[in-house]
């Protein structure tokens, strides 16, 4: 894992050496450990460990006291909580990728050090993208949704009907936001599978090309050529509802659209729209809600939740893309590398000065 130093008086501040092992609490561990599969000895090695299997905002405090680390699973605390942390927090150790979910502005303000793992899910939301993109290819949902409502036409009549079903070899996978980890791996998957891998780079989002056979066009391009669309960007100012009605419309109908990133990216109501209108072919997303993290689902009345009639074209899954159990051993075994960094007065792989991670 790269680390660099903060070189703020942040930075100084929030290192420190210990004497005897720190003392770290875990809010949320049900949210890694659903299953009892983690072995969390490397962060248990380092610190005097003390974990929850959920927490309420409420409880955060609380449950901090006395404490040198706050380890979490995309739970939200916010600028209120962290400003009323005992002094003793000086990390809170991000046990994911993503980390809008904690309030960076008041963490500069306590001198509370903040790392992620950037790495962990890499291998598994590739595996994820892919799986998709051959899911939507041969609409096999359809087809298990049909089955499910007790319609055998298919299975009679031996033919798909009107449902499409297609090679993914010289199909074109469009990427939004440049080659990181993830995206990186994505592509390398779908060369392999024989596609063209095409890449439009976005203003807040540099480019970072690490991989051969992928070509830059301009967003106006990707959005026109693209077989598979993936947005592959982090949630902020500049992402939300990146992929609105304007770029529904330069869609090419027979286009997919596939979610994994962050739910907010796409704007929901004209996605919605370009479904119903069959501007686009089908959709397959893995996030939604208003970016908070955990993501929520779907509101209640959403109208996407029609899988098995107006939407049948569309997948829907609960932010699983990231759960394998080797990228969630992974990101554990992380926090731990982290946090042993951090006792060593090593700094950690956020930069709190623009809160981007030092790759």
């Amino acid at each position: 894992m790269k680390v660099a130093m903060l070189g703020s008086r942040l930075g100084r501040m929030a290192f420190r050496s210990f004497s005897s092992k720190p003392k770290c609490v875990m809010l949320n561990a049900a949210r890694l450990d659903f299953d009892g599969r983690m072995d969390w000895s490397k962060v248990t090695n380092v610190t005097e460990f003390t974990s929850y299997d959920i927490s309420s905002t409420e409880e955060i405090v609380p449950r901090a006291q006395g404490m040198d680390i706050v380890m979490n699973k995309e739970f939200p605390i916010p600028g209120d909580i962290i400003r009323a942390l005992p002094p003793s927090v000086k990390l809170i150790a991000e046990a994911g990728t993503g980390y809008n979910n904690i309030d960076l502005e008041a963490c500069r303000e306590k001198g509370i050090a903040i790392c992620n793992v950037p790495e962990y899910t890499t291998e598994a939301m590739g595996d994820y993208a892919i799986t998709l993109v051959m899911a939507l290819s041969c609409s096999l949902a359809p087809q298990m949704k049909a089955l499910a409502k007790g319609d055998r036409t298919y299975m009679h009549q031996c033919h798909l009907g009107h449902l499409d079903h297609f090679e993914i070899r010289g199909k074109t996978y469009g990427i939004i936001g440049g080659l990181g980890y993830i995206a990186s791996n994505i592509s390398k998957k779908a060369l392999g599978l024989g596609m063209k891998v095409i890449v439009s780079d976005m203003p807040s989002t540099p480019l970072g090309m690490r991989d051969t056979g992928v070509e830059v066009v301009s967003f106006d391009d990707l959005l026109q050529q693209s077989d598979f669309i993936s947005p592959m960007v982090p949630l902020n100012k500049h992402t939300v509802g990146l992929l609105n009605a304007e770029c529904f419309d330069k869609m090419k109908p027979t286009a997919y659209v596939i979610n994994t990133a962050r739910g907010p990216i796409v704007d929901q109501a004209a996605l919605i729209d370009a479904l119903r209108k069959k501007k686009i072919a089908g959709a397959a997303l893995d996030v939604f809600g208003e970016g908070s993290a955990p993501p929520p689902p779907l509101p209640d009345d959403s109208p996407l939740y029609d899988v098995f009639n107006e939407f049948e074209n569309v997948i829907l899954t609960p932010h699983i893309g990231w759960q394998r159990v080797e990228a969630r051993q992974r990101v554990v075994d992380g926090c731990g590398d982290n946090i042993a960094k951090f006792t060593r007065g090593e700094a950690m792989n956020i930069d709190m000065n623009t809160g981007l991670p030092i790759r």
